[in-house]
């Protein structure tokens, strides 16, 4: 079997695999409350940062958008595969916004993941009054959060990080 045509059977397998049982991984983002857990998550943020002593509110909007970025980039974009061993490792070279709704684009849930850093930025930029260091903080971490949420990034490994290693059949 030529390299080529194994790499589109293991693809093949792996498609199956994934489809064959609920991913636990990344069905809890379609469960009743989970969109509201992260507007508390990041109100709870922005509290946290409020109650630091010497942090201007200028400073925790900046500070709360730029924590929420970060922990949803790590959380979505840079962890790969499931912490379960039931899956056999169907979802190993994936993360998880890859894993959710099995891939599709454009589902309500994504949208929302989406619309979120969107509307954060637009409200620290507010409340910082559009001072430009603020800004270009503000602007960066949404930025890079967006750009890894796009179709077009869907199973692109930048600088090999995330990369499954050569070789490997999962």
């Amino acid at each position: 079997m030529t390299k080529l045509a194994s790499v589109y059977k293991t693809d093949y397998v792996q498609s199956l695999d994934q489809h064959s049982q609920t991913n636990l991984n990344s069905s809890w983002v379609n469960d009743k409350g989970a969109w509201m857990t992260n507007i508390i998550l990041i109100a709870f943020l922005k509290f946290i940062f409020n109650i630091i002593p010497g942090i201007s509110p200028e400073l925790s909007w900046t500070l709360t958008t730029l924590t929420y970025n970060i922990g949803s980039y790590i959380m979505f974009h840079a962890v790969t595969g499931v912490p379960f061993e039931f899956t056999q490792g169907a979802y190993d070279g994936i993360t998880l916004w890859e894993q959710i709704d099995g891939g599709v684009q454009f589902t309500a849930t994504r949208k929302y993941l989406t619309t979120v850093p969107i509307v954060l930025f637009l409200l620290s930029t507010h409340y910082t009054h559009y001072a430009p260091f603020a800004f270009f903080v503000n602007l960066t971490a949404t930025v890079i959060n967006l750009i890894a949420k796009l179709p077009a990034m869907h199973q692109v490994r930048l600088f090999d990080i995330n990369q499954k290693p050569e070789g490997t059949t999962d």
